[in-house]
């Protein structure tokens, strides 16, 4: 037995509940499972127009979240709103104010929310609410106090759900709705049969079947509720209707369950006469993350914040929301103080504990959308149903929380702006927060300033890692330690490790090298110059090759390093390199990020690179280090371009290298390699882009590693990037490395979709190699332009763009470049309708790909050649190439292209009539191409969406696909807007 239907739509946001005598009278109640309607008490309201009663209705379905006055004007008028829309809009939320409680109807940000409505207000709730009850005591065995809260939920429609409500908005809702209260019904009858009343349900039964002749499990309850009322032979014909109806409505046959349930009726199957005996199924087990770091074994002092934060957290059962913000220059403890606090009051918080390093002292903080969407994960969010923009999912954390004890521990914080969207905001959770700035702009929240330690903490951290023995003897030289670190605990933290390590010195041996160093100590007296000067010390005591190593490779901008980069860096061998690495890590000057992979604590980062300046003589091997890093991302990142393309002559034309780079044993390998060096690389290509001697090689790296930008794991940073090269190539006005810049550029839009900025990118890169002598920017942009040119319906353009193409590849001896630009000139044939020559040309490239080994872009070449074989009917041939396609799409992890597939094998379904599989697919590319591809590519997938749900009767749904799809197209001018509108009947649009 399933369970209980929850209403399909983004959770609810909990907020604060006002009490009734708030308003001196009656509490508000509304309606939207019927008419939308207004109580005051038993008193009715009059809501106005029908306009007005959709404002109050997308309001109340928002359920105390604000809606833009762009998102209300949607909702009230779709794709077009009359010209005094927002004059309208305004006028019927005053309309509305006058009549519901003060403060009701809130204005913010330029939008309107509905808040402060009291537990029980609005009907929606109501049955969210029966719903949550009835499966828990569906999951209890108790079916009858199920079945009777059911009831009592379906009771409260009145009538179709939002009735004449008019505007897009209100249509999607009460298709939503509708839905729900069906999967609802046809729980609580499950729930009937099981109970033994199935001859009371074969009469509700018949009349739903009728009301609703395509949904197969009211068939299904039908035929058992007959089977189990001695009406074998009714049941049995109600199956042969079933599977006749779906032939010829839909072209399908009735899904296993309704097969299965029929052979059981007819083998007489003792199990189906009476009902089972009802099971309390097992509540499925929240997931509870634990994701705080561990606490340092020598935590010391800071007594008076620990009882003060935990109170503070104590307190979180009876508040909204319980913020504690610890402020402090880097280096005080803050993470420390909070880690521990934390783990403290774990007990308190039983359903988790969240974590998180904001990165605000860097100069890439994390972005609060990236953030929310692990947590998100972390919490047991699927990744499919995590939504794109940040308030989306900030909306949605909050309402996974709701009803959950969890902490959230969010360090490292940029400013406000940064935490705001990270918070809880639910009764019974409480968040963490350090930063070096001190948030009073952070409403709500209990602020700490943490100082240095005392000297007598101080003087205890010092003693517990050096040890107890060596500092007794020597107290006066300890305190002299302590207060030449200024009592800063990371500074203190770094002497007594490196002075725990070398048991042949005495403290006096430290206290005296302190001494040596009075001109920094006076650093520690404003800012970052105290941790600066903490470093000093711990740098100090480096052996030479370590001190080299420190400064070195705090040059490079990556987030972390591997060994293999560090190497090339220093110039060392592998292994001495690790050696060295790992007795940074001891030093805690650097961080173990994983294995085989390190980071610096970004204060330490910003120290090494003035130590570098200062002292890595000669200044040229500062230039020279990052210049090896270079050679080593390019010439990897070549290699692995040639590993997956093999013939391909793009390896000859990029500009060499004087340091090698790593070899891989297969695809896989090297695939693993780019993607987990995505951003190392990429921030080594920005960083390049500065130099006029490394430039050219960074832009080479950038169009070497274009997977990065196809697979959709790193497309904004590579275009972010290919931007800043561009800038600097357009600065130092050589045209090869210009051209070669825009070519990446270009690129880079085509997979974003934007393809008037591509064009114009390409055909600047067509004159600008031409007049630097490079013919392969020529290829490839030809090749560019003649795709773009298919994308925008100029196919004249695009064939004459595509010939020369292939001539320019053939004169380079390019054989993968000539298959590319014959698979693009095999979708023009196709536009055309010269069907025939459209396989040939795809049939060519593919055999070309196939010839060289070349198994990915092969994968294109089958691209190609299954659109075409589906233009000409041979529908199974066009399959197996597609999904041979797709099965090397999804393994060299392109999902841009893996998308499009899988929107081709939409197309191929619906043209043999299978529609739900064709929609299946559909659905399938809309989540692969999330955040990639464009907003044109996923209109072209919506339109076909909306073609497989017609198909199998979800014609309102289509409508929605189809309306989204017509507004794409108009936003981008691109001609298929009138196509799809041709789609809409003319009561979607005027």
């Amino acid at each position: 037995m399933d369970g209980v239907p929850q209403v399909p739509e983004v959770p609810r946001v909990p907020e604060q509940r006002r009490p009734d005598s708030a308003t001196g009278s009656a509490a508000l109640r509304f309606g939207v499972l019927g008419p939308v309607r207004a109580w005051r008490g038993e008193q009715p309201l009059t809501t106005g127009s029908p306009q007005q009663r959709a404002l109050l209705a997308a309001l109340l379905l928002r359920e105390g979240r604000t809606a833009t006055a762009a998102e209300l004007i949607d909702a009230l008028w779709g794709e077009e709103p009359p010209s005094q829309a927002l004059a309208a809009l305004r006028t019927y939320a005053s309309r509305l104010r006058k009549v519901l409680d003060p403060g009701v109807l809130a204005s913010e940000s330029g939008g309107y929310a509905i808040r402060g409505l009291s537990d029980g207000a609005l009907d929606l709730t109501v049955v969210q609410d029966l719903a949550t009850e009835a499966e828990k005591a569906k999951n209890a065995g108790d079916l009858c106090h199920a079945r009777d809260v059911l009831g009592r939920a379906l009771a409260l429609w009145d009538g179709e759900a939002l009735a004449g409500v008019p505007g897009p908005y209100a249509e999607a809702q009460r298709v939503r709705l509708e839905e729900w209260r069906l999967q609802l019904l046809e729980s609580r009858l499950d729930m009937d049969l099981e109970q033994g009343c199935h001859a009371e349900a074969v009469s509700e039964l018949t009349a739903l079947t009728a009301a609703h002749p395509l949904r197969e499990r009211l068939r299904e309850l039908l035929m058992l509720a007959l089977y189990r009322s001695g009406r074998q032979a009714e049941a049995l014909a109600v199956y042969a209707d079933t599977r006749r109806l779906l032939a010829d409505e839909l072209g399908v046959d009735p899904r296993p369950g309704l097969k299965d349930l029929q052979q059981r009726i007819l083998q007489a199957d003792p199990d189906l006469v009476e009902p089972s005996a009802p099971k309390a199924e097992p509540a499925a087990t929240a997931v509870r993350p634990a994701q705080l770091p561990a606490t340092v074994p020598d935590f010391t002092g800071r007594a008076s914040f620990v009882s003060e934060l935990g109170e503070v957290l104590a307190s979180a059962e009876g508040r909204v929301m319980a913020v504690s913000a610890l402020a402090g220059i880097g280096g005080v403890g803050k993470t420390t103080l909070a880690v521990h606090v934390a783990h403290q009051a774990r007990s308190a918080f039983p359903d988790g504990q969240l974590y998180v390093d904001l990165q605000g002292a860097g100069s890439r903080a994390a972005e609060p959308e990236t953030v929310l969407g692990a947590f998100l994960r972390a919490l047991g969010t699927a990744d499919s149903a995590i939504p794109d923009s940040l308030e989306e999912r900030a909306a949605l954390y909050r309402s996974v929380l709701d009803g959950r004890r969890v902490l959230v521990l969010l360090d490292n914080a940029r400013d406000a702006a940064q935490v705001r969207p990270l918070l809880p905001g639910t009764e019974g959770c409480a968040a963490l927060v350090t930063s070096r700035v001190r948030m009073v702009d952070l409403a709500g929240a209990h602020l700490i300033d943490l100082d240095v330690m005392s000297p007598d903490e101080a003087l205890s951290l010092f003693t517990k890692i050096v040890g107890e023995e060596r500092v007794a003897s020597e107290r006066e030289a300890a305190l002299d330690v302590v207060a030449a670190c200024g009592f800063l605990p990371l500074a203190i933290r770094i002497a007594a490790s490196r002075l725990a390590a070398r048991r042949t010195w005495t403290v006096s041996v430290l206290a005296a090298k302190l001494a040596d160093e009075r001109r920094r100590l006076d650093e520690l007296q404003a800012g970052d110059l105290a941790v600066k000067a903490t470093f000093e010390l711990g740098y100090g005591q480096l052996e030479p090759a370590q001190a080299r190593a420190f400064r070195l490779l705090g040059l490079a901008d990556g987030p972390d390093m591997s060994v293999a980069a560090a190497a090339a860096v220093l110039d060392l061998p592998v292994e001495d390199t690790e050696d060295v690495l790992e007795s940074l890590v001891d030093t805690s000057l650097l961080e173990s990020a994983a294995p085989g992979r390190y980071r610096y604590h970004d204060l330490v980062r910003l120290y090494a690179r003035a130590c570098a300046e200062r002292d890595e003589q000669p200044p040229s091997e500062r230039e020279a280090a990052l210049s090896r890093l270079l050679d080593f991302y390019l010439a990897t990142a070549a290699g692995v371009y040639a590993t997956e393309r093999p013939g391909d002559r793009l390896v000859d034309h990029l500009a060499g290298t004087e340091y090698p780079g790593l070899t891989f044993p297969d695809g896989r390998a090297a695939r693993d390699w780019l993607y987990t060096e995505a951003n190392c690389l990429l921030a080594c290509a920005r960083q390049s882009a500065s130099g006029s001697g490394t430039l050219r090689r960074a832009i080479d790296l950038l169009w070497a590693a274009l997977d990065i930008s196809e697979s959709g794991a790193n497309s904004k940073e590579y275009e972010a990037t290919a931007k800043a090269l561009r800038e600097a190539a357009r600065q130092i006005g050589v045209p090869q490395v210009e051209a070669r810049a825009l070519m990446t550029l270009a690129h880079a839009h085509i997979d974003g979709g934007r393809f008037d900025q591509a064009d114009q990118e390409a055909e600047q890169v067509i004159q600008l190699a031409h007049e630097a002598d490079d013919l392969l920017p020529v290829c490839w942009a030809r090749n560019a332009r003649g795709v773009i040119a298919l994308y925008q319906g100029r196919n004249a353009d695009g064939e004459v763009h595509l010939t020369k193409a292939i001539e320019h590849f053939r004169t380079l001896g390019d054989r993968p470049g000539e298959a590319s630009a014959l698979c693009n000139l095999s979708r023009i044939h196709l536009a055309t309708g010269r069907t025939q020559s459209a396989v040939s040309l795809a049939q060519q490239g593919m055999e070309i790909y196939d010839a060289m080994g070349n198994s990915m872009r092969g994968a294109n070449g089958r691209y190609a050649l299954g659109m075409a074989l589906t233009q000409s009917g041979r529908l199974d041939a066009a399959a197996e190439r597609l999904h041979e396609a797709l099965e090397v799409f999804r393994d060299s992890r392109q999902r841009l292209w893996e998308g499009m597939t899988l929107f081709r094998l939409a197309e191929v379904d619906i043209a043999g009539q299978r529609y739900a599989k064709a929609a299946a697919n559909a659905e399938m590319a809309l989540t692969v191409l999330r955040g990639i591809g464009g907003e044109w590519r996923r209109g072209n997938v919506l339109t076909v969406l909306g073609r497989a749900l017609t198909g199998v009767g979800q014609t309102g749904r289509a409508h929605v696909c189809w309306q989204e799809a017509v507004h794409i197209y108009e936003e981008l001018g691109s001609p298929e807007a009138v196509t799809v509108r041709a789609l809409l009947s003319p009561a979607q649009v005027a």
